[in-house]
């Protein structure tokens, strides 16, 4: 299939732009086609921060747009406006131990929010609509087989309040493709890492609380595995399935990168000449998955994607823009980034 995005004047809109992994495809999208004009829409709780964007804010392709995805006719009035060719849906409730809380906000955003979303398509049209999912949907693997990885034919067969309201939108995005010819893709990433993550995922976690001398908590005994992704490989492989992916298919994006909690803590605190002593295993979560494992071979081998980053070296130049980066995320522990939209667009609203 030809690109979409390779044709002239393409309006792309990013939902969840202001989030860890939307900031990022963001900047990418920004910078690789001035062409395009990026619009970024956010409803900016407690995880979107407009601070991660201040590169490309002043860039003549880029637009901020604040929104949200589950309001019916704010969602319609902005195709009626913008006429958007092609949608990339980031915007998601995602931390699991706050899905574990309160799971009715997960499901107004996730999956509701995802209906409103492809019932604007299915009402205006759109050339692409792109549902960025989770390998959380597949549940977990046993720790005692290392040859099990999760395909895009592995059931779907979650454990969290979360992944349940992921696969949820994953299964809506598929019936309306179905049901009503809406283009669409999928693809479902392993663990993200990388710049602009927000501070109470596990790697900034251990990262700002180790600097501090702080203890860090590891759930049980730190054993669970993950599958690690440089978040800029994930942002080209995105960019990738808009370009050759084939509507209607689910591409898992990811491989190669596993890794114990524990190893990941470890790796940071030798980094950062910080002793293990600094480690306190907590109590698990309720339903904690075991390990997540992608084969990524569908998306190699069909659109040419290898990753770039290999773990050691990707998490090298993690920690050093952390180092290089504390305003940022001290900003976010002090909780003035919400300020920020305030002192940017304030006065402009």
């Amino acid at each position: 299939m030809s690109r979409p995005v390779k044709e002239e004047d393409m309006k792309i809109v990013v939902t969840g732009g202001a989030g860890f992994i939307g900031s990022n495809f963001v900047i990418h999208m920004v910078k690789k086609y001035p062409e395009h004009q990026i619009i970024n829409l956010d409803l900016l709780t407690y995880a979107g921060n407009l601070e991660n964007l201040t590169e490309v804010e002043n860039a003549p392709n880029y637009k901020f747009i604040r929104g949200d995805i589950a309001d019916r006719k704010f969602v319609f009035d902005l195709f009626e406006k913008e006429k958007p060719d092609i949608i990339v849906n980031f915007a998601a409730e995602s931390h699991v131990d706050r899905s574990i809380e309160d799971p009715e906000s997960f499901v107004r955003t996730n999956v509701m929010g995802t209906t409103t979303l492809l019932d604007a398509c299915k009402e205006y049209g759109i050339k692409r609509f792109h549902q960025v999912s989770t390998d959380e949907v597949y549940g977990d693997l046993p720790l005692d087989r290392p040859d099990l990885f999760f395909t895009e034919e592995t059931p779907l067969h979650t454990s969290s309040p979360y992944s349940s309201s992921k696969a949820s939108a994953d299964l809506f995005v598929m019936a309306y493709h179905r049901t009503f010819g809406i283009p669409v893709t999928i693809s479902r990433c392993s663990n993200n890492y990388g710049p602009y993550q927000f501070p109470e995922k596990l790697i900034p976690l251990i990262i700002s609380r180790a600097l501090a001398d702080e203890e860090l908590p590891v759930y049980g005994t730190g054993e669970n595995v993950r599958d690690w992704l440089h978040v800029s490989d994930h942002c080209v492989a995105i960019d990738l399935i808009l370009e050759k992916g084939r509507v209607g298919e689910v591409y898992n994006i990811g491989g190669h990168n596993e890794r114990t909690n524990l190893e990941v803590v470890k790796t940071i605190l030798k980094a950062l000449g910080k002793p293990e002593s600094l480690i306190k295993f907590v109590k698990d979560r309720p339903g904690h998955d075991r390990r997540y494992a992608i084969d990524p071979t569908k998306i190699e081998t069909e659109l040419g994607w290898e990753p770039q980053y290999v773990f050691d070296t990707g998490m090298k130049q993690t920690i050093q823009w952390y180092l290089d980066n504390k305003e940022w995320w001290e900003h976010i522990i002090n909780g003035e980034y919400t300020s920020y939209f305030e002192k940017m667009y304030g006065e402009r609203l």
